[in-house]
């Protein structure tokens, strides 16, 4: 599929430029990358205030840079998603839109933030707040897929036009 991004569109989603529409990607791609924040973020917990949870933070931060910069589908956990994960599932019942993931991926961005700077100014109870705050967000998305992230961006957007 071919995309390009349509200035018109509220959210700087990408598009289809076959069809006009928003790029639309299987949700199960970011539920499985949920999963291994999770997995991540437990570590981070585990080992704080360790330098070695500093710097599994730290990762996790870059992460969510990018999918925040570049779109959910664009992270390494989108790629091991892509190549191991999705060949041996079904098609997805639906799509969803890219716009919701990338806002909560800012979200998380933020959370991973907060918590870095918690832990490197020794503030560790304010990094450890933050960390098991992003893990909650992360655990829900993983285990029920419920995306805070995604609800807050379709509540600002409802209430707050994003970009408009």
């Amino acid at each position: 599929m071919s995309t390009t991004v349509n200035p018109s569109t509220a959210s700087g989603a990408r598009v289809d430029s076959t069809a006009g529409r928003p790029a639309r990607i299987d949700p199960r791609g970011p539920q499985l990358g949920a999963a291994i924040t999770s997995v991540v973020l437990a570590a981070v917990l585990l080992l704080a205030p360790h330098p070695a949870a500093v710097a599994l933070l730290a990762v996790q931060a870059v992460l969510f840079a990018t999918g925040a910069a570049l779109g959910v589908q664009r992270t390494p956990y989108a790629w091991l998603f892509k190549t191991f994960v999705r060949p041996r599932l079904g098609a997805p019942g639906e799509l969803e839109d890219t716009a919701p993931p990338r806002f909560a991926q800012g979200v998380g961005l933020a959370f991973a933030l907060v918590g870095l700077v918690g832990f490197l100014t020794g503030v560790t109870a304010v990094g450890l707040v933050a960390t098991g705050l992003a893990l909650v967000a992360a655990l829900l998305n993983a285990a029920f897929r419920f995306c805070l992230g995604c609800e807050m961006y379709l509540l600002i957007k409802r209430f707050a036009p994003i970009g408009g």
